[in-house]
């Protein structure tokens, strides 16, 4: 086995006294007060959660709706810039290779997936390139928190800006920082079941932006949280996890996702 990734949270986690765990090759918290203490914090009051192990990759080219449109189950040509969508990628027997978020964004799209797919899904999608595209592994640069729960919009806003009370479920938009433009990824998503946002920033702004935004939500009661309580928060929900609840052992309509197979356009799978 080789030796553990590390998010840049990783020595703050270590500091405040978090439970440290193996998840899918990352050295990641799965609880620091308690599962049950912080489930029931982020329901009813705020929770942010260090997300960062989970992989980027990037679609972009003149094709690249097209590509994606063959890969993947769900109609990613209606959804528009700063807008975002849960979808499924399948192997050709109709099995899952993976669950992902795309958000579209000018002349690129986003694909969010699973710490444990990471290679998988950037090997498989550059395995089914057809025509000007260009898929490339973004996962090294970047941090993601999410902030969730009640009060998920007064921290966001309070640090970020009024602007993004605005932001409607499933969208996101781009903001810069310091010197850097379109730098931070801010979308209204969430794994819990709660109101909240998730922000995707590159690593290097990740321990002063985290640490900023405790200092923001702490008039909000925001606590840290683990992986322990977010996996109760989304089975809470009847949210999919891949590996648990699906896998490549599985089909999108056995999981209870037909809601984002469309079957009125060709895909690997169909």
């Amino acid at each position: 086995m080789g030796e553990l990734k590390r998010t840049p949270l990783y020595e703050w986690h270590k500091a405040r006294g978090a439970r440290l765990i193996d998840f899918a090759g990352w050295e990641m918290p799965v609880y620091y007060e308690g599962i049950v203490a912080e489930h029931q914090a982020t329901r009813e009051k705020a929770g942010m959660f260090d997300l960062s192990h989970m992989g980027e990759i990037e679609v972009k080219g003149p094709d690249a709706l097209e590509f994606l449109q063959s890969v993947m189950t769900n109609d990613v040509s209606v959804i528009s810039d700063g807008q975002a969508q849960y979808s499924v990628l399948c192997y050709e027997n109709g099995t899952i290779v993976d669950d992902l978020l795309i958000t579209k964004l000018p002349g690129r799209y986003l694909l969010v997936v699973n710490a444990s797919n990471i290679a998988k899904d950037f090997n498989w999608l550059k395995s089914h390139i057809k025509g000007r595209v260009e898929v490339l592994d973004r996962s090294s640069e970047f941090a993601i928190f999410a902030i969730q729960g009640p009060h998920a919009e007064d921290i966001v806003a309070a640090f970020y800006g009024e602007s993004v009370r605005s932001l409607p479920y499933y969208h996101a938009i781009e903001l810069d920082y310091q010197d850097k433009k379109n730098a931070i990824l801010i979308s209204r998503t969430g794994y819990t079941g709660e109101d909240g946002f998730e922000v995707l920033l590159p690593n290097e702004y990740a321990l002063e932006t985290w640490n900023k935004l405790f200092e923001v939500g702490e008039k909000y009661d925001l606590v840290p949280v683990g992986l322990g309580a977010r996996d109760t928060l989304r089975m809470e929900m009847k949210f999919a996890l891949y590996g648990n609840d699906i896998s490549d052992q599985t089909n999108p309509l056995e999981a209870g996702l037909g809601w984002v197979v469309k079957l009125d356009k060709e895909f690997i799978g169909s």
